[in-house]
């Protein structure tokens, strides 16, 4: 498959300009974050239930739909 002319196939970020000039670092590394990450849909087993079955769609119904009604 062809590219679109000018399309980056590599989207990277050099962060050292944020640490350089602000002194600005990652409270996270990837590693716990994901670990946290984990640990948090570990812990909230309910709410995973509910987006798993589709059963927060009829809270946005309501929360949203009728928002925009009134």
């Amino acid at each position: 498959m062809t590219d679109r002319p000018g399309h980056d196939r590599r989207y990277a970020i050099d962060a050292g300009k944020i640490l350089r000039e602000l002194g600005w670092r990652p409270a996270e590394t990837l590693a716990t974050g994901l670990r946290k990450t984990v640990d948090w849909y570990l812990a909230h087993q309910p709410w995973v239930a509910g987006i798993q079955s589709g059963a927060y769609r009829e809270w946005i119904t309501l929360q949203y739909e009728e928002r925009s009604l009134g």
